[in-house]
């Protein structure tokens, strides 16, 4: 039996100290005594491009990530909706692997599917055409192309944008769509389901076909931190208290 961690939408960014530490905690103890650590989206509060890996604080996290792969760990990263950017020099530099979304693993004899949880929000129709058109491999060619501090600008922009649009929209369009949640476990032959994306941590139960199956939705780490653990007592999602807690 392995020992699995879960994470998701850390959003981590210099602005945020209290939650930077936390997560740099949480690899020096926790995340050392696994055997593997899957990060499953929005692990950057927004990621430019790969080309932006010597700006300080984010070598403070990739030099994290080297440590624990370096110590045996096997970390798993999958793209979110503000870090899809992530490449190939981002891993070779830090030793974690680039997964797609979704991916199906074996959890300890239980299939389970992966997702970051962004394509489950079905209902939000303006966000899905514009993750369809950011994930477009020519846009993301166009974009990379431009200068840095011109990319970091947009993004900006862009997340400014996104603010005020969630202000307008309703809690149910930002959630997952049920129909969606099913298609998908019944795609994928009734598996359980881990993802983060909508910052409402929880444990679902759903019955596709007359099938029994888990949805774990992973935290944010916006007031504080937290993962899912897997191992041969089965699953277990654990708050990491911040220092004000």
């Amino acid at each position: 039996m392995t020992t699995t961690l879960f994470i998701s939408d850390l959003h981590l960014c210099a602005s945020r100290p209290r939650i930077n530490q936390l997560f740099f905690d949480f690899f020096e103890s926790a995340a050392r005594k696994a055997d593997q650590l899957y990060i499953l989206g929005d692990f950057f509060e927004y990621w430019a491009g790969d080309d932006d890996i010597d700006d300080p604080f984010n070598r403070s996290i990739v030099r994290a990530l080297a440590a624990l792969t370096s110590s045996g760990v096997a970390v798993y990263l999958m793209h979110g909706n503000r870090d899809f950017l992530i490449g190939k020099a981002f891993c070779q530099a830090s030793g974690a692997k680039l997964l797609p979304d979704p991916s199906v693993i074996e959890l300890n004899g239980t299939r389970t599917l992966l997702m970051h949880g962004d394509t489950l929000c079905t209902d939000d129709v303006e966000y899905q055409n514009f993750r369809k058109e950011v994930r477009d491999p020519r846009w993301q060619r166009e974009f990379l192309s431009q200068p840095l501090a011109q990319r970091k600008a947009i993004i900006e922009d862009l997340r400014r944008r996104s603010e005020t649009e969630k202000q307008t929209k309703s809690r149910d369009i930002m959630d997952v769509t049920p129909a969606s949640v099913e298609a998908v476990l019944r795609e994928h032959g009734y598996p359980s389901l881990i993802h983060g994306h909508t910052h409402r941590p929880a444990l679902h139960h759903h019955q596709v076909d007359g099938k029994n199956c888990e949805r774990w939705v992973l935290t944010d780490w916006y007031e504080h931190g937290g993962y899912l653990r897997g191992d041969a007592n089965g699953r277990t999602a654990i708050r990491i208290p911040a220092a004000n807690d």
